[in-house]
């Protein structure tokens, strides 16, 4: 369905496999015969030179475009095939889409002319979109003399029946007509219902074309008349009016010139391809307009401009795409199946291209609560909007916050990386269907973690956080041994430990309701808990990414049962994979409604997806992590929705890096979270940072965008003067010890708890 708000357009190269063309069509400059000399194909070398050129400035679309089946009419094309191992030109463009695909990630779209159901079967596994114009229903331009004289392939009724064919074995696929070629109003209007039928019959017309007709030299209609622009502006609403107002309608932006902006009045939705590299092959006298023109033009009507891929979004699921293309339209979609709009990914180095404006006016919210559907929509939010949010975050943290920004000194430990759990997000797991991870199954032994929080506290910690797999063989007494061995010897620090699934298999495994677990792990120690293994609050996403863990109502049951034993404990939300706005929006509004029942969540901490080395992402089933502008997003619109019950918005600057978290601290951010000391979860699954940042890198990262830092408790408490007296200028750290899990001699009961196969069958 198209959006109300947004302009699309394709970035893409412009592949010409062929000039060759069978059909003669009397306005065609792209198609010419052979000439002394020059190859009849492109080779593999040269169109992978394209493609990646294309993949280096941020496109995301291949255009294969070339002559109908050459090899029927000239023998040089059937030679030049024959050598290159090939019988036709559509096996030989097979060939090099795969090889588009699989080596720079660009999608292809193919644009062969007419074909065979078997011949789109055959291309379907090697493209995400396929096309072709129908350009009119009026049999009569094929006479003699007409623009299609001569042209086999251009007769309407071999067009419909290769469109009707695509139907048939779902292929998105984009089509259109070309008007100023001789047909009447009234075969405009014959050409746009034909489409229709068919798009309406099988689902798979994913966008319509008007096109004008424009005459060039050297061609048997150098002289006809162009259509003027009113009438190719009455076609497009006429188009726009028959196939109503959830169809994409384009209209090439270079074939209307300096008058392009005055196509969206009319009713298109989307500019179709553009290049930053190649030039249109079909009609190089027309130079594509500047993006940033484009992208003014469109926001002169109030719309906003957003990069698609070659599939709109409502084609991205498996019923549309094969399964060899599926995971390569994921890598570059973004939270809502458009094209990514930057390069970066979470825990990569590179540089986050968004720049938070400090100058834009707020955005003004309306009414005193959002809902879904508000909350999905800022979500979703690009341009100027998107900085209209960022600047309303920012303005309600200043009046909530003020200008500090808060950090605590803290020792991760992660106990074991060895789990039972199946999370397909989890690259830190070490277990049976990870052996291609990261590193050994290890196991810490109490010692261990006991020297750990010595050393931490030594370094001016007022905080241990420990969190790691569950290994088969843990029980409820495992963790219970773990705080009481921390608070004997280090009574001072704070336990901040063990997630929602922890807590819940713990319970489970000793036969105790939830508030007597956590009242009993009170008791020993435990300060509070992580709000960890929340991910994506909504049932939807989890039974994808993690079928067998404990389900949304499990997991607000684990801390509804905490925050009344007197127990605190925060929240995340870890997104960018399967997810999406709406998704993001449930888990917001129900974070706010357990809030309002307990009271006892500190603060929400975004936890974008980090990709590299996650199962879910290495096999194609999710996409590369959130863009940068959905994790800013994120986190602005967790400050507007969660206002006034959480008042702390914490980013993570092991997968934002210190200049994505700089920019975070303008979108609603007030707080830092911890120093680490050292960090596994994130690392494992590929981002760059991690380990560290010390009191000192805190605070100089804080300095440098403005605020004011403060060294803080678990709790939100002014840490003790000689705590942060003790957390400056730290020894280093001595080598952590990790021994082998089966060093340990654990041995797994017959019977494994799992809440969430549990909860799906009815038993949790």
């Amino acid at each position: 369905m198209r959006s109300a708000t947004l302009v699309t357009f394709s970035p893409k190269v412009f592949v010409p496999l062929t000039t060759l063309c069978r059909d003669v069509c009397g306005y065609c400059t792209f198609a010419r015969p052979p000439r002394r000399g020059e190859r009849a194909f492109m080779t593999e070398e040269e169109v992978l030179a394209i493609a990646r050129a294309g993949a280096a400035a941020g496109c995301r679309e291949a255009l294969f475009t070339l002559g109908d089946k050459p090899e029927l009419r000239y023998e040089v094309a059937r030679d030049e095939l024959r050598a290159l191992g090939y019988e036709t030109t559509l096996e030989y463009l097979e060939r090099c889409a795969r090889l588009v695909l699989e080596e720079t990630g660009l999608l292809p779209h193919l644009n062969p002319g007419v074909m065979t159901r078997a011949e789109l079967e055959a291309l379907r596994p090697v493209s995400a979109s396929m096309g072709i114009m129908l350009e009119t229903t009026a049999e009569r331009l094929s006479a003699k003399g007409g623009p299609h004289w001569a042209s086999p392939d251009k007769l309407p009724a071999r067009r419909l029946e290769t469109i009707r064919l695509a139907g048939e074995v779902a292929i998105p696929f984009t089509s259109g007509i070309l008007i100023g070629i001789g047909e009447t109003r009234e075969e405009r209007i014959d050409a746009l219902l034909a489409l229709k039928a068919l798009g309406e019959e099988h689902g798979h017309v994913q966008e319509v074309i008007v096109q004008n007709f424009r005459a060039k030299p050297g061609t048997r209609m150098a002289s006809h008349p162009e259509p003027l622009l009113d009438e190719h502006l009455w076609t497009i609403a006429t188009a726009r009016i028959l196939l109503g107002p959830d169809w994409h309608v384009q209209a090439p932006p270079n074939l209307a010139f300096d008058d392009f902006p005055r196509l969206l009045d009319a009713g298109i939705d989307d500019w179709g391809g553009v290049s930053p590299v190649t030039i249109d092959h079909v009609n190089p006298e027309a130079p594509w307009p500047e993006l940033d023109r484009l992208a003014e033009a469109t926001r002169s009507r109030g719309l906003e401009l957003a990069p698609r891929l070659p599939v709109y979004p409502e084609y991205v699921s498996e019923r549309w795409l094969d399964p060899a293309v599926l995971p390569f339209v994921r890598r570059a979609s973004d939270a809502v199946s458009l094209a990514r709009d930057d390069s970066w990914a979470p825990g990569d180095p590179v540089t986050p291209p968004f720049v938070v404006r400090h100058d834009a006016p707020p955005l003004e919210l309306v009414g005193d609560e959002l809902g879904e559907e508000e909350i999905a929509r800022l979500l979703e939010a690009r341009g100027e909007e998107a900085q209209r949010v960022f600047a309303a975050a920012d303005r309600l943290r200043r009046e909530v916050c003020g200008d500090v920004v808060s950090y605590v000194v803290t020792r991760n430990i992660q106990h074991t990386n060895v789990c039972y759990f199946r999370c397909g997000f989890c690259a830190f797991s070490k277990g049976k269907l990870a052996q291609n991870l990261r590193g050994a199954p290890y196991l810490v032994p109490r010692e261990e973690i006991v020297r750990r929080v010595e050393e931490a506290w030594e370094r001016g910690a007022t905080e241990v956080c420990l969190q790691g797999g569950i290994h088969p063989a843990f029980t409820g007494d495992y963790y219970a041994d773990v705080v009481r061995s921390i608070k004997s010897a280090v009574p001072g620090i704070h336990v901040h430990a063990f997630s929602a699934l922890e807590i819940w298999q713990g319970a489970a495994t000793l036969d105790l309701a939830l508030d007597q677990y956590l009242g009993h792990l009170r008791d020993l120690g435990l300060g509070s808990l992580p709000g960890t293994a929340a991910e994506v609050l909504d049932d939807e996403v989890r039974r994808i990414i993690c079928p067998d863990k404990v389900t949304t109502k499990q997991w607000l049951a684990v801390h509804d049962a905490a925050h009344r034993v007197g127990l605190r404990s925060n929240v995340t939300l870890m997104f960018g994979h399967v997810d999406g706005p709406r998704s993001w929006a449930r888990h917001f509004l129900r974070t706010r409604e357990q809030q309002r029942l307990s009271g006892g969540f500190t603060e929400l901490v975004p936890l974008p997806f980090v990709p590299m080395e996650a199962p879910i992402y290495l096999q194609g089933r999710a996409r590369r992590g959130p863009t940068f502008r959905e994790t800013l997003l994120v986190h602005a619109v967790a400050r507007l929705a969660l206002h006034p019950e959480i008042t702390n918005i914490q980013a993570s600057w092991v997968k934002l890096g210190p200049q994505g978290t700089r920019q975070a601290l303008a979108a609603g951010v007030n707080d830092l979270g911890g120093t680490l000391m050292n960090e596994s979860i994130s690392r494992s699954a590929g981002a760059e940072f991690g380990q560290e940042m010390p009191p000192e890198g805190m605070e100089e990262l804080i300095r440098s965008a403005g605020r004011v830092p403060r060294q803080r408790t678990t709790l939100y408490d002014d840490a003790p003067p000689e705590r942060v007296a003790a957390s400056f200028g730290a020894a280093p750290l001595a080598e952590p010890v990790n021994p082998p899990v089966k060093d340990a001699g654990l041995v797994a009961p017959p019977r494994l708890v799992r809440p969430g196969l549990l909860a799906a069958a009815g038993e949790g």
